[in-house]
Parts: structure tokens; sequence; C-alpha cells
């Protein structure tokens, strides 16, 4: 469906009869992001993913604004629009979660509750969003000169990060790999140069505003979220906060069982 330049790949799965949970992919992620998480409250929830822009078989077909977090914001609530639905659950893991929070800061009356996955607010002073702009900048850039084996090796040395803990002993590693990679490495420098971390607008002080149940989720691993996410905790209303074991940035990923746990307990709540 094309909705404001963007041309949308989406899936719907699960029981078209129950609630329906909206969830946003990282970068370099597509639909397929939360499979296993979606296998398993596939008969209680009715779950739509969606390619992000510069991911997966979403194409987009007007500029580069096209990319930005308030553009794509304002297109997605249009297509939930096109798609009839009023309301909605919302989990965003990592880019996702930061675009997830933009949408329930911005279009509160959209979302039930919220989970949000490794993610932040973005940054709030402007060295440090324009030194996050430079790094990715040089990322952007490495991407955009990649050939396949390049593009490879460029996901294998991106989970080295120490955000992402012991994530590449994990059996299904591999299989990680081989999703990212369906990706194009020039539409993700697309992405990462127009919705990266130091590109989007800072959400700090509008968290104070926040009228939606929220609940963080970090991994015990991922020490930077961990602080990132206790901060938000500390100053945003209606907010829980849940450090996962055995995880690093990829919860969903590592622990899934536990994740579902988690989207079962605090969306079965009763505020």
């Amino acid at each position: 469906m094309t909705i404001e330049n963007c041309r949308f790949h989406y899936c719907f799965s699960g029981n078209p009869q129950k609630a329906l949970i909206l969830f946003l992919h990282g970068f370099m992620g597509n639909v397929h992001e939360f499979n296993e998480v979606i296998s398993l409250l596939s008969n209680d929830f009715y779950c739509l993913t969606i390619d992000l822009p510069g991911h997966g078989k979403t194409q987009v077909i007007g500029g580069d604004d096209c990319y930005t977090m308030a553009s794509t914001a304002h297109a997605l609530i249009k297509l939930l629009d096109e798609l009839k639905i009023p309301k909605s659950f919302l989990i965003g893991y990592s880019m996702g979660g930061r675009l997830a929070l933009y949408l329930t800061l911005h279009f509160p009356q959209r979302f039930l509750k919220v989970i949000l996955e490794s993610a932040s607010p973005g940054l709030a002073e402007e060295t440090e969003r324009l030194e996050r702009i430079k790094r990715d900048e040089q990322i952007a850039r490495k991407l955009a000169r990649s050939t396949a084996a390049d593009f490879t090796a460029f996901l294998s040395n991106w989970y080295n990060q120490p955000i992402f803990g012991n994530i590449k002993n994990h059996p299904q590693f591999q299989q990680l790999i081989e999703v990212r990679s369906q990706n194009t490495p020039i539409e993700l420098t697309k992405s990462l140069r127009h919705m990266g971390t130091g590109c989007q607008p800072s959400l700090w002080e509008k968290l104070k505003s926040n009228t939606n149940p929220l609940l963080l989720t970090v991994g015990e691993y991922d020490d930077k979220f961990v602080a990132i996410n206790q901060q938000i905790a500390n100053i945003c209303k209606y907010t829980q906060f849940q450090i996962i074991a055995n995880s690093g940035h990829n919860i969903h990923f590592e622990n899934p069982s536990i994740f579902v746990e988690n989207i079962r307990l605090f969306f079965a709540q009763v505020d």
C-alpha cells in the first residue's frame, strides 16, 4: 500500500478476532524480526509487522525526507487509518523502539499500551547529536560501498558491540545474519542518515507529558540501555521498568519466551 511516497510492505498474522499488536523492527530488521515471538502469541493476538523505510520490501518513491522519524510516524498513522485500525498495542525494538516512543508521545490516542525494547528518547545535547551524526555518517559511507562479502562482514562486526552481550554465541545467530542480509545496503544508509539516533528529535522533554502505559524492557548485559531506561522511568509517568536476565540488546531474539511472558502480563493488566 502506498502512503505518503512509501509503498509499505506489511504482514498480518495471528488471530483476527483478538486485539492487534503493531510491531516495529530495529535497524537492519524487517517484517520477520519478531517471527518467534509472534508464533508464541498467535492464538491470543492479531499481529501486524511492517518493513520500515530503508528496510525489507518497503519502497520509498519520494525524497530523503520520507526516511525521517516524523515522516515515517505520520505515514504509519495514515497506514493504520487505511487499514481501519483506530487503536492497537505497540511494541518497538531499538530503532523501532525510538519510533514507537515518538508515536506514543505524538499520537497517544492511537495506542492502548506500549512496550519499548532497548529503546531511547534520542540524545538531549546538541554536541552529542552532532558527534553521533558524524559517527553514523562514517558507518553509512562504509555501507554504501559494500560488496556482498563486505556487507556480511559488516553484519558480523556490528554484533561485536558491547550492547549485544553474548549474542554471537546464540545457536541461531547465523540465521539472524541471514535475515539482516536480505536488506539493501544503500537503503540502510538512507535510514541511518535520516532516522539515526543523532538525527531524530530529542524526546526527553516530551517524556514528561506521557499519558500512555509504558513497559521499558532492557537486557541485563546491555549496561548502556539499562542506564538510559532507568532515566526514562525516573521522569516518565505511567512507566514500568523490567531488566531481562540472560539478554543483551536484542531480548526478543535471545530470550523470546520471557519476552512473550512480559507482553502477556503487561497487556493483560487493568489500569
